[in-house]
């Protein structure tokens, strides 16, 4: 039996080293918190093949102490951050692929592809610039004339056509119908209740 009580307790400091360490998914790690993350992995399950428990959770609680110092040194000084996580990179420029900077880092038009299709873009065309992130993501600026209409764009153009309206139509009062609220399930986080009911077997 005591493999299971050290594999339960495993699990149990395992998630607070983790849960100190960060929530950040694999896809959004640096390199330095990715290597980290698999050590502590790896570290975590040799108890259970007869390794110390507790010098093993001390290594690992210095892995996360580790870990979080080199993200405040990276947070005080430039060089540092640039060393460890390196900046983000143009691939994109004024419409235009740079084929020396995705050389450089060594990543393909298909990789580039791939990234802007899981982000519901469906032509390069259509971008007017786009960098590759340190955590592997593409970020990227859309051309002026395919940019979505913001809230504010909309708000102007009803201001707009009102105005039109009002000098066209002097008699007539433009006045909008209220619009009914909706539940936010974002204003829920800082309420912390449902402004919605709900049964109570889905709360």
């Amino acid at each position: 039996m005591d493999w299971v009580w050290k594999a339960v307790l495993i699990i149990f400091v395992g998630t607070i080293i983790l849960r100190v360490a960060g929530r950040k998914s694999i896809s959004q790690m640096t390199l330095s918190q990715t290597v980290i993350m698999i050590a502590i992995g790896s570290l975590l399950i040799q108890p259970v093949a007869g390794k110390n428990i507790w010098v093993t959770f001390g290594v690992g609680a210095i892995l996360v102490v580790t870990l979080m110092l080199m993200e405040y040194f990276q947070v005080k000084f430039d060089f540092i951050e640039q060393f460890l996580t390196g900046k983000s990179v143009s691939i994109i420029e004024n419409g235009q692929l740079d084929e020396k900077n995705m050389k450089k880092i060594r990543f393909t038009v298909d990789q580039l592809e791939m990234k802007l299709r899981q982000a519901n873009v469906s032509s390069l065309e259509d971008l007017k610039s786009a960098t590759l992130e340190p955590n592997g993501q593409v970020g990227f600026e859309w051309k002026d004339d395919k940019k979505p209409a913001t809230k504010k764009d909309i708000a102007d153009l009803k201001q707009q056509i009102e105005t039109l309206n009002q000098l066209l139509n002097p008699n007539i009062s433009t006045q909008s119908a209220p619009i009914e609220a909706s539940e936010n399930i974002f204003k829920e986080v800082e309420t912390k209740k449902h402004q919605q009911i709900h049964p109570d077997r889905l709360q």
